[in-house]
């Protein structure tokens, strides 16, 4: 989701030649606010903050009106309530959002079957075999718009371009509300007036690297040789870096994707330092990741942990695995064993745990010496009884809640 805040909003007259501009990509207007005004059409002109109302919660989404303000997702609720004093807190209700994703992509798939889904609220779409039928790229996206707000109530923005990366950087700068087509010929105009960090890979500290050598828009970078922009940034990044800035990106729209990874996360209303609380956490965290992957299909090779502690101080690990799994005893077994050699001291205000490197299950994703093959038995078991009597029927014991445990706290699932 997009931290535009809409003041830099551009868009496309109908007149403009979009037949070279063939990948869209569609990002839906502040969605998880939008999916929540639907019920409060009063409320839409108002700041608008979608988050839990906790001491400890963090933005979930924020509308338009509350962006202005300077109200991002990711920021500690606290922190947006001084920033907009005025704005309205509402809960989230993430089954509306995935409803109406699953909306919106039928509408996609109905236009043309080469749709890449990149997450809840945005998609690639390919158009270039749709235009005999729907017309030129510019009203198959006019028409996907319309088809979108018909059917949900919902405003999406949507980038027409040659490349897929184009078409990203063009859906940004149409929010909300908008279409913006740059044909092929209009690329390197499009993009050499914007800052470096527009490009894909350019995060604080690569920005950093380039304004020290005085390197801060695409043209900088697009007209320094890339053996340069290696040694400044590494080979890989700077190829692509080289690459971007120039216009040149051959990635197709991909129809068939798998996850990158499935986590959990847990904020604490109070920081937490005993150490079986938190093991306790992972190993919860660790089961629910094993039973997406298996109702997924899906193996990982990676586990992660992800600690924040009472300072804001994030500390990450990860362990790739000699073989991938989807048992749950081994991921909790990996990340409570990362957690363990961290020996962190003090209280701990958020933890989490995720797997990567996914790719689908088979016979051959396991070893011949299979040590997880009882785990993995009892937990397709468990799976049977969870999915025919509710996820509470039955779990490992150590998982029960306990009298003394704390109160609730903010989960956070993948989606």
């Amino acid at each position: 989701m997009g931290r535009q805040d809409g003041s830099t909003r551009q868009v496309s007259l109908e007149s403009v030649d979009s037949s070279s501009a063939t990948i869209l990509h569609l990002d839906l207007d502040a969605f998880f606010a939008s999916v929540e005004l639907l019920d409060h059409p009063e409320l839409v002109h108002l700041p608008v903050v979608v988050s839990h109302d906790s001491v400890r919660a963090v933005v979930t989404a924020a509308n338009y009106p509350a962006r202005k303000f300077g109200v991002r997702s990711a920021m500690p609720l606290s922190r947006a309530k001084r920033l907009c004093p005025t704005a309205v807190i509402m809960q989230p209700h993430f089954e509306k959002y995935r409803y109406f994703s699953n909306q919106v992509m039928s509408i996609l798939t109905d236009t043309t079957p080469l749709v890449e889904r990149m997450s809840i609220d945005e998609a690639f779409l390919d158009v270039a075999g749709a235009m005999k039928l729907s017309g030129s790229p510019f009203e198959i996206g006019a028409s996907i718009r319309q088809r979108v707000f018909e059917s949900t109530g919902l405003t999406c923005s949507i980038g027409a371009a040659a490349t897929k990366f184009v078409a990203k950087l063009a859906s940004g700068l149409a929010k909300p509300d908008g279409l913006l087509v740059i044909p092929q010929s209009e690329t390197l105009r499009f993009l050499h007036p914007l800052p470096a960090s527009s490009l894909w890979g350019v995060g604080a500290a690569t920005e950093k690297s380039l304004q020290s050598f005085g390197l801060h828009t695409i043209q900088d970078i697009a007209q320094t040789p890339v053996s340069v922009l290696k040694r400044l940034v590494g080979d890989a990044v700077g190829s692509k870096l080289h690459d971007l800035s120039n216009g040149r990106d051959d990635r197709k729209v991909v129809t068939s994707t798998i996850e990158k990874s499935i986590g959990n996360e847990v904020t604490f209303e109070v920081d937490v330092s005993n150490q079986a609380t938190l093991k306790r956490e992972l190993l919860r965290q660790a089961f629910n990741i094993g039973k997406r992957l298996r109702q997924t299909g899906l193996v990982a090779r990676t586990v992660s942990l992800k600690l924040r502690t009472e300072d804001f101080t994030t500390l990450t690990r990860s362990r790739t695995l000699d073989e991938p799994t989807q048992v749950s005893k081994r991921i909790a077994n990996e990340v409570i064993d990362l957690f363990d050699k961290l020996k962190v001291n003090a209280p701990v205000r958020l933890i989490g745990a995720r797997v990567e490197q996914l790719s689908e299950a088979s016979g051959s994703s396991f070893a011949l010496w299979d040590e997880d093959e009882e785990w993995r038995e009892a937990e397709k078991r468990i799976d049977e009884v969870q999915n025919r009597f509710g996820d509470d029927s039955l779990k490992p014991a150590s998982l029960l809640r306990r009298p003394d445990e704390l109160g609730p706290s903010r989960r956070r699932p993948s989606l």
